[in-house]
């Protein structure tokens, strides 16, 4: 099968690596020659993602395409789905989770729980809303990592809102946030990933570290999965989706979020389950039958994020002390230059003890970091 891969970036190099294991030519295109997975696919094509014409003629000789990121040309994959590549996730369920609009929208049409909102167009409208407060403002288009999104919890945080369509959340009192990965085939079929629960850095609103299987109460557990398969069954496309969720200080969940592709909340399944994220994909884009979503070992995943103070050549200080660690692996993205927050890598641990694995995340935390000499 000829499969194509819209971006090529450390999604887009891991899965890549995944599909080394099947018979399967791979097609990536990017922007950047130097991008993280140029050198692992068979067929590397120069090109803008959000270009029409080079979405369009990249992909009308494949058999099937994806993506790692959702800013890509939709217009372009709908002429190719039409054509009769296969494209999953489908082209209007990338069109749907691309802008936040419209995926909270969905969510609403749907009776799927997600905070009040309200839709703004410039950032005099917050005005109008203040009953709203405290709440989340999110771009409706161009956010990512953390960018696009703006905390406002009194009214004079107004002058940091957004200028452009954007959506305007009520704030939920969160006790956890977990994210839950759901793949679905063709014929419908589903898998649940066990959830991993997200601890943030506070500064740049990434991913600190992680846990897998979250420790969650039975109920809430099951109202996470119900919800998770209600969001990619309402979407009506084969793919692969990470769901995030807010669990709230009375046990309700709400969802944040939706990606429609593999997503650093998984990336632990390369390591501490049966079928990775990234297998699984592949196995519904070649039409295999699923994988087992199932945990082997409790795990826990530290981002190697570019240093404050540090923009240039990468140098990993601490690496080789990190490598010495037991049950610990380290996955470096190639990424040339680093800068203040960019994710430059991350390494899982896995444990049976979850007491060890906090413990090694945090010495990892403060051991390996993305410097410039």
């Amino acid at each position: 099968m000829k499969l194509g891969i819209l971006g090529g970036g450390q999604l887009g190099r891991m899965l890549l690596q995944a599909a080394a294991n099947y018979d399967a030519t791979t097609y990536v295109l990017e922007n950047d020659a130097q991008c993280p997975a140029a050198h692992l696919c068979h067929h590397f094509t120069l090109g803008n993602i959000q270009d029409f014409d080079a979405v369009y003629n990249f992909g009308k000789g494949l058999d099937a395409i994806t993506i790692e990121i959702e800013a890509v040309n939709v217009d372009a994959l709908e002429k190719l789905e039409s054509e009769g590549v296969k494209v999953y996730p489908t082209p209007s369920a990338i069109r749907t989770i691309k802008n936040k609009i419209l995926q909270k929208q969905f969510y609403k049409d749907n009776e799927i729980p997600s905070s009040s909102f309200v839709i703004t167009q410039h950032q005099s409208d917050l005005l109008s809303h203040l009953s709203l407060f405290p709440a989340v403002h999110k771009m409706a288009e161009g956010g990512y990592d953390g960018k696009g999104v703006q905390i406002l919890n009194t009214e004079k945080d107004i002058e940091l809102g957004f200028n452009v369509p954007s959506v305007l959340e009520q704030k939920i009192k969160i006790a956890t946030e977990i994210a839950l990965i759901v793949g679905m085939n063709a014929k419908g079929e589903t898998i649940i990933y066990p959830p991993a629960e997200m601890i943030f850095d506070p500064i740049y609103n990434l991913l600190d570290y992680q846990l897998s299987p979250a420790k969650l109460e039975e109920k809430v557990l099951w109202k996470a999965q119900a919800i998770a398969r209600k969001v990619v069954q309402g979407l009506r496309s084969p793919g692969l989706f990470a769901i995030e969720l807010f669990i709230d200080t009375t046990g309700d969940v709400w969802v944040n979020e939706t990606a429609p592709r593999v997503h650093n909340s998984g990336h632990h399944t390369i390591e501490a389950n049966y079928s990775s994220q990234y297998d699984m994909l592949l196995r519904i884009l070649l039409d295999y039958p699923l994988g087992n979503p199932d945990a082997i070992l409790p795990s826990a995943i530290v981002n190697i994020i570019g240093s404050e103070g540090c923009s240039g050549e990468v140098y990993y200080e601490g690496l080789t002390e990190v490598l010495k660690m037991d049950n610990v692996f380290v996955h470096i993205y190639g990424k040339k230059q680093t800068k203040p927050g960019r994710k430059m890598g991350h390494v899982t641990i896995i444990s049976k003890d979850y007491q060890d694995l906090t413990h090694k995340a945090n010495k990892i935390k403060h051991t390996l970091k993305a410097i410039t000499k």
